[in-house]
Protein backbone atom coordinates (compact mmCIF):
# COMPACT_ATOMS: atom_id res chain seq x y z
CA UNK A 1 0.00 0.00 0.00
CA UNK A 2 2.86 2.40 0.76
CA UNK A 3 4.25 1.77 -2.72
CA UNK A 4 0.92 2.60 -4.36
CA UNK A 5 0.73 5.86 -2.42
CA UNK A 6 4.24 6.93 -3.38
CA UNK A 7 3.60 6.12 -7.06
CA UNK A 8 0.43 8.24 -7.18
CA UNK A 9 2.07 11.25 -5.53
CA UNK A 10 4.49 12.97 -7.87
CA UNK A 11 7.87 13.94 -6.41
CA UNK A 12 7.32 17.66 -7.07
CA UNK A 13 3.91 17.49 -5.37
CA UNK A 14 5.46 15.71 -2.41
CA UNK A 15 8.10 18.45 -2.14
CA UNK A 16 5.48 21.21 -2.38
CA UNK A 17 3.35 19.62 0.35
CA UNK A 18 6.45 19.11 2.50
CA UNK A 19 7.41 22.80 2.15
CA UNK A 20 3.87 23.98 2.77
CA UNK A 21 3.05 21.76 5.76
CA UNK A 22 6.36 20.82 7.38
CA UNK A 23 5.60 17.11 7.26
CA UNK A 24 8.44 14.77 6.33
CA UNK A 25 8.46 12.81 3.06
CA UNK A 26 7.62 9.57 4.93
CA UNK A 27 4.80 11.21 6.90
CA UNK A 28 3.24 12.53 3.69
CA UNK A 29 3.41 9.12 2.02
CA UNK A 30 1.83 7.44 5.08
CA UNK A 31 -0.88 10.09 5.36
CA UNK A 32 -1.57 9.73 1.63
CA UNK A 33 -2.00 6.01 2.16
CA UNK A 34 -4.45 6.74 5.00
CA UNK A 35 -6.23 9.32 2.82
CA UNK A 36 -6.67 6.82 -0.04
CA UNK A 37 -7.94 4.16 2.36
CA UNK A 38 -10.59 6.62 3.60
CA UNK A 39 -11.55 7.51 0.01
CA UNK A 40 -14.14 4.74 -0.40
CA UNK A 41 -15.30 5.99 -3.80
CA UNK A 42 -11.69 6.16 -5.12
CA UNK A 43 -12.22 9.59 -6.66
CA UNK A 44 -9.29 11.39 -5.00
CA UNK A 45 -11.39 13.36 -2.52
CA UNK A 46 -13.03 12.77 0.85
CA UNK A 47 -16.64 13.48 1.73
CA UNK A 48 -18.07 14.17 5.18
CA UNK A 49 -19.20 10.54 5.30
CA UNK A 50 -15.62 9.38 4.67
CA UNK A 51 -14.42 11.43 7.64
CA UNK A 52 -17.21 10.24 9.90
CA UNK A 53 -16.15 6.63 9.28
CA UNK A 54 -12.96 7.37 11.24
CA UNK A 55 -13.70 5.76 14.63
CA UNK A 56 -11.82 8.41 16.61
CA UNK A 57 -13.89 11.17 15.01
CA UNK A 58 -17.13 9.24 15.31
CA UNK A 59 -16.75 8.98 19.10
CA UNK A 60 -15.20 12.42 19.64
CA UNK A 61 -17.82 14.86 20.99
CA UNK A 62 -16.30 17.55 18.76
CA UNK A 63 -15.91 15.19 15.80
CA UNK A 64 -18.49 17.04 13.71
CA UNK A 65 -16.74 20.38 14.37
CA UNK A 66 -13.36 18.87 13.45
CA UNK A 67 -14.82 17.47 10.21
CA UNK A 68 -16.37 20.88 9.54
CA UNK A 69 -12.89 22.45 9.78
CA UNK A 70 -11.66 20.31 6.89
CA UNK A 71 -14.51 21.59 4.73
CA UNK A 72 -13.84 25.23 5.65
CA UNK A 73 -10.44 24.74 4.04
CA UNK A 74 -12.02 23.45 0.83
CA UNK A 75 -15.19 25.58 0.59
CA UNK A 76 -16.72 22.56 -1.13
CA UNK A 77 -18.49 19.28 -0.38
CA UNK A 78 -15.22 17.37 -0.73
CA UNK A 79 -11.62 17.67 0.47
CA UNK A 80 -8.62 16.81 -1.70
CA UNK A 81 -5.30 15.53 -0.33
CA UNK A 82 -3.56 18.89 -0.28
CA UNK A 83 -6.45 20.50 1.66
CA UNK A 84 -6.42 17.50 4.02
CA UNK A 85 -2.71 18.03 4.66
CA UNK A 86 -3.10 21.78 5.27
CA UNK A 87 -5.62 21.14 8.05
CA UNK A 88 -3.50 18.37 9.58
CA UNK A 89 -0.45 20.67 9.54
CA UNK A 90 -2.09 22.77 12.25
CA UNK A 91 -1.83 19.76 14.55
CA UNK A 92 1.77 18.92 13.69
CA UNK A 93 3.97 19.21 16.76
CA UNK A 94 7.00 21.41 16.38
CA UNK A 95 10.36 20.86 17.93
CA UNK A 96 12.50 23.75 19.10
CA UNK A 97 15.12 22.99 16.42
CA UNK A 98 12.49 22.74 13.68
CA UNK A 99 11.48 25.60 11.41
CA UNK A 100 7.82 26.44 11.90
CA UNK A 101 5.74 27.04 8.82
CA UNK A 102 2.80 29.40 8.42
CA UNK A 103 0.22 26.66 8.98
CA UNK A 104 1.80 25.54 12.23
CA UNK A 105 2.23 28.83 14.09
CA UNK A 106 0.64 29.53 17.44
CA UNK A 107 -1.70 32.01 15.73
CA UNK A 108 -2.89 29.44 13.16
CA UNK A 109 -3.49 26.89 15.93
CA UNK A 110 -5.49 29.50 17.85
CA UNK A 111 -7.50 30.46 14.72
CA UNK A 112 -8.34 26.80 14.25
CA UNK A 113 -9.42 26.43 17.91
CA UNK A 114 -11.43 29.67 17.73
CA UNK A 115 -13.34 28.39 14.69
CA UNK A 116 -14.33 25.30 16.67
CA UNK A 117 -16.35 27.61 18.95
CA UNK A 118 -17.49 30.18 16.36
CA UNK A 119 -20.36 28.07 15.08
CA UNK A 120 -21.97 30.73 12.89
CA UNK A 121 -18.71 32.03 11.43
CA UNK A 122 -19.24 35.67 12.48
CA UNK A 123 -15.78 35.96 14.08
CA UNK A 124 -17.28 36.17 17.58
CA UNK A 125 -18.05 33.49 20.16
CA UNK A 126 -21.42 34.17 21.75
CA UNK A 127 -22.76 32.67 24.96
CA UNK A 128 -25.07 30.40 22.93
CA UNK A 129 -22.16 29.14 20.81
CA UNK A 130 -20.06 28.51 23.90
CA UNK A 131 -22.98 26.65 25.50
CA UNK A 132 -23.48 24.54 22.36
CA UNK A 133 -19.82 23.49 22.30
CA UNK A 134 -19.83 22.80 26.04
CA UNK A 135 -22.89 20.59 25.49
CA UNK A 136 -21.00 18.71 22.76
CA UNK A 137 -18.08 18.15 25.10
CA UNK A 138 -19.84 17.15 28.32
CA UNK A 139 -23.26 15.95 27.19
CA UNK A 140 -25.66 15.52 30.08
CA UNK A 141 -22.92 15.10 32.70
CA UNK A 142 -23.33 18.70 33.91
CA UNK A 143 -26.56 20.54 34.63
CA UNK A 144 -27.80 23.34 32.41
CA UNK A 145 -27.25 25.75 35.29
CA UNK A 146 -23.62 24.66 35.70
CA UNK A 147 -22.99 24.99 31.96
CA UNK A 148 -24.53 28.46 31.96
CA UNK A 149 -22.31 29.43 34.87
CA UNK A 150 -19.19 28.17 33.05
CA UNK A 151 -20.19 30.05 29.87
CA UNK A 152 -20.93 33.27 31.77
CA UNK A 153 -17.66 33.12 33.72
CA UNK A 154 -15.65 32.37 30.56
CA UNK A 155 -17.18 35.28 28.67
CA UNK A 156 -16.85 37.72 31.57
CA UNK A 157 -13.16 36.83 31.96
CA UNK A 158 -12.33 36.99 28.25
CA UNK A 159 -14.59 39.82 27.05
CA UNK A 160 -12.54 43.02 27.32
CA UNK A 161 -14.76 45.28 25.17
CA UNK A 162 -18.02 44.56 27.01
CA UNK A 163 -20.03 43.20 24.05
CA UNK A 164 -20.76 39.88 25.83
CA UNK A 165 -18.95 37.96 23.09
CA UNK A 166 -15.39 36.77 22.60
CA UNK A 167 -13.53 38.11 19.57
CA UNK A 168 -10.47 36.37 18.15
CA UNK A 169 -8.21 38.98 19.77
CA UNK A 170 -9.88 38.40 23.16
CA UNK A 171 -9.57 34.64 22.62
CA UNK A 172 -5.82 35.01 21.94
CA UNK A 173 -5.39 37.09 25.10
CA UNK A 174 -7.33 34.54 27.16
CA UNK A 175 -5.16 31.73 25.76
CA UNK A 176 -1.81 33.44 26.46
CA UNK A 177 -1.14 31.25 29.48
CA UNK A 178 -2.09 28.03 27.73
CA UNK A 179 0.44 25.77 26.04
CA UNK A 180 -1.32 25.65 22.68
CA UNK A 181 1.55 23.63 21.20
CA UNK A 182 0.92 20.76 23.61
CA UNK A 183 -2.89 20.94 23.53
CA UNK A 184 -3.15 21.06 19.73
CA UNK A 185 -0.57 18.51 18.69
CA UNK A 186 -1.06 15.05 17.33
CA UNK A 187 1.89 12.72 17.11
CA UNK A 188 2.20 11.65 13.50
CA UNK A 189 4.09 8.64 12.24
CA UNK A 190 7.75 9.27 11.45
Amino acid sequence: MGTRASIQLQENELNEIQNETGFSHNQIVRLYSRFTSLDKSSNGVLSREDFLRIPELAINPLGDRIVHAFFQESNDETVNFRQFMRVLARFRPTKSNQTKNKLNTREEKLKFAFKMYDLDGDDKISRDELLAVLHMMVGDNITEEQLGSIADKTISEADSDGDNQISFEEFVTAMERMDVEQKMSIRFLH
